[in-house]
């Protein structure tokens, strides 16, 4: 038997930081979008041990690797003595912001947990996914979110209609951001660091009335160290509005930057008017939400 998932990747609408914890994380509110495009992954029984294939060079198969950790956490959870055999074809780039490796985590536990016939329950995963990393419960499900705390507590919310027909332009610009540098350095931004909690359930709140209404509250707090480091980026944004995107904004702590767009068309003609701009060295992707 073999099972085949897609693992889907996200963008941050909001990601507001009210500061930093005693425990050395950052408390957070954020409203993440899950994004139709996709990684794959494969999985099958094995005699035993783990045995993790990828496409992509750059990425480890071994206990680095997110799947490989979500795989054996799994395993022993489940109690199973079987081992896993996983396929990973990566189509999300790495260090991106979109949340691919948080993904294929979450995906990696559902997928086996299908493979051997579900012994976990849904809070037992998710209990799991915490565990793994701040991103990864919420890829457990496929609902737009608000996520608190680090960012492990999830709670999804409708899918936003005044969305509908709305497309996402994706693009990364070919390096990307550690996401520990991005939190280590908002320091010198205090009002980014220390934002005021709410923002988060208003934004929802407006955007299920319409996009115009939420458009003032698209935020992200990591945009402060980031953009003066890589202006680039900023560039980037600017451009994408002046050619009539609604929403130019980086997604988690980049470097990928996201336009929403009103329709099909209108995104495959500022998809061509930034490469006519910029060139070809970017990695591009046009999606429906």
């Amino acid at each position: 038997m073999q099972v085949e998932l897609n693992s889907p990747c996200k963008v941050n609408f909001i990601l507001n930081i009210l500061g930093k914890r005693a425990d050395g994380f950052h408390e957070l509110e954020t409203v993440m979008q899950p994004v139709p495009f996709f990684d794959r992954l494969s999985f099958e029984r094995a005699r035993d041990g783990i045995e993790l294939n990828c496409d992509n060079p750059e990425l480890p198969t071994g206990s680095a690797n997110l799947v490989y950790r979500a795989a054996e956490a799994f395993l022993t959870k489940a109690r199973i003595s079987d081992g896993a055999r996983i396929r990973l074809t990566k189509r999300i780039p790495l260090a991106a912001g979109l949340g691919g490796g948080s993904a294929n985590a979450a995906t990696t536990l559902l997928g086996l947990n299908q493979l051997f016939g579900a012994p976990l329950t849904f809070v037992e995963l998710d209990l799991l996914a915490r565990e793994l990393g701040s991103d990864v419960p919420f890829f457990l499900q496929n609902k737009p979110a608000i996520a608190v705390g680090r960012g492990e507590q999830v709670t999804p919310v409708e899918a936003f209609q005044s969305l509908a027909g709305f497309h996402i332009l994706l693009i990364h610009p070919g390096f990307g951001i550690s996401t520990a540098w991005a939190y280590n350095n908002l320091a010198p931004f205090p009002a980014a660091l220390n934002g005021q909690a709410g923002r988060a359930q208003r934004f929802v709140e407006d955007l299920q009335v319409s996009v115009e209404r939420a458009l003032p509250d698209f935020y992200n707090s990591l945009e402060a160290p980031v953009l003066r480091k890589f202006p680039l980026l900023a560039i980037f944004q600017e451009h994408l509005r002046e050619c009539g995107a609604t929403v130019a904004l980086m997604s988690g702590s980049g470097s990928t930057t996201f336009a929403l767009i009103e329709n099909e068309a209108k995104a495959a003609d500022i998809q061509t008017r930034f490469i006519s701009k910029f060139g070809s060295f970017c990695w591009i992707a046009s999606v429906p939400l």
